[in-house]
């Protein structure tokens, strides 16, 4: 009688560890920054809402008859400049108070800032230059300028 010897079919224990481990370290570096980058998007609500302001306070600190060449009073619901939005799922505040523009993100989005401060440029070309000071700008999510 002759036997035949059948191949052997599967996988080792060894191989199965392998896959695991290399499953286990994808996970340990795309789960952080997949969080991270939904954060990042959150946030860029808040921005989107303080970039759309700037438009309205350099215009109220262009046409600012009681205090020309400043942004003294241009704040939100006066001289030109709209009324703070209600907090929404990604933005918990957005306020302009002489011409200083904050907004804050809610805490799916860590509560990052961005503060975008306007100042006339010297010379009086009537060119207004834009500065954030926010928390964003640690997180790399925005720039100073």
């Amino acid at each position: 009688m002759k036997i035949v010897q059948r191949a052997q079919a599967g996988f080792t224990l060894i191989e199965l560890m392998i896959v695991v481990a290399i499953i286990g370290i994808l996970a340990a570096v795309a789960l952080p920054a997949y969080q991270d980058y939904t954060k990042k998007s959150r946030f860029a609500e808040v921005q989107g809402l303080a970039e759309s302001l700037k438009k309205d306070v350099a215009a109220c600190g262009s046409d600012n008859t009681a205090a020309p060449g400043t942004f003294t009073g241009c704040s939100n619901g006066a001289l030109g400049i709209p009324p703070a939005p209600t907090a929404t799922t990604n933005t918990a505040s957005l306020a302009v108070v002489n011409g200083v523009i904050t907004g804050t993100a809610t805490a799916a989005a860590d509560g990052i800032t961005t503060i975008l401060t306007p100042a006339f440029q010297a010379g009086g070309s009537g060119v207004i230059e834009w500065t954030n000071s926010g928390s964003c700008i640690a997180k790399g999510w925005c720039k100073a300028r």
